[in-house]
C-alpha cells in the first residue's frame, strides 16, 4: 500500500459526519466529532419544511469548526434514540425499508404494552425513510 492511499484512508476514517439524533430530549442534527447541533424546531411538522430545514442544517454543518465546540462525549441519551438501531441494521446489509420493517417488529415485541413508545418508533422510522429518500442519510 502506498503512502497516498494510507493518508486517504486515515482522512476518511477521521472525517466528521452529520448525524440525525432523535431522543426524548433532542431532535435534530449533530456533528460526529463535537457538540455542534442544529435542533429541529418543535412546531415544524410539514415534510417539505423539514427537508428545507435539513438543507439549512447541512449548510451550517459544513461551515462550522469543531475547534469552536466541545468534544463529543457519548451520553445515555444515545441509548434512547431509535435511529442508531435502524442505521445498524442497514450497515449489517438490510435495505433501509427492510431494516425499518424489522425494527418496527422488534419494537412491537419489546414494547408490546407501551403504545406511546411504539408510536414514537413508527414516527422515527418514517422520518428515517424520508431522509434516506431525500439522500440525507
Amino acid at each position: 500500500m502506498d503512502r497516498t492511499t494510507d493518508s486517504r484512508t486515515l482522512q476518511q476514517r477521521t472525517a466528521r459526519e452529520l448525524i440525525w439524533t432523535s431522543n426524548h430530549s433532542f431532535h435534530g442534527w449533530t456533528c460526529s466529532h463535537c457538540e455542534w447541533n442544529s435542533a429541529l424546531p418543535t412546531l415544524l411538522t410539514d415534510p417539505e419544511a423539514r427537508t428545507a430545514f435539513d438543507r439549512l442544517a447541512a449548510g451550517k454543518f459544513r461551515d462550522h469548526k469543531c475547534a469552536d465546540h466541545l468534544a463529543r462525549l457519548s451520553s445515555a441519551d444515545d441509548a434512547d434514540s431509535f435511529t442508531p438501531r435502524i442505521r445498524k441494521l442497514v450497515t449489517q446489509g438490510f435495505k433501509p425499508k427492510d431494516a425499518v420493517e424489522l425494527f418496527l417488529q422488534e419494537i412491537a415485541l419489546e414494547y408490546r404494552n407501551q403504545p406511546k413508545v411504539q408510536a414514537q418508533a413508527k414516527a422515527d422510522a418514517e422520518d428515517f425513510l424520508r431522509r434516506v429518500r431525500a439522500g440525507l442519510i
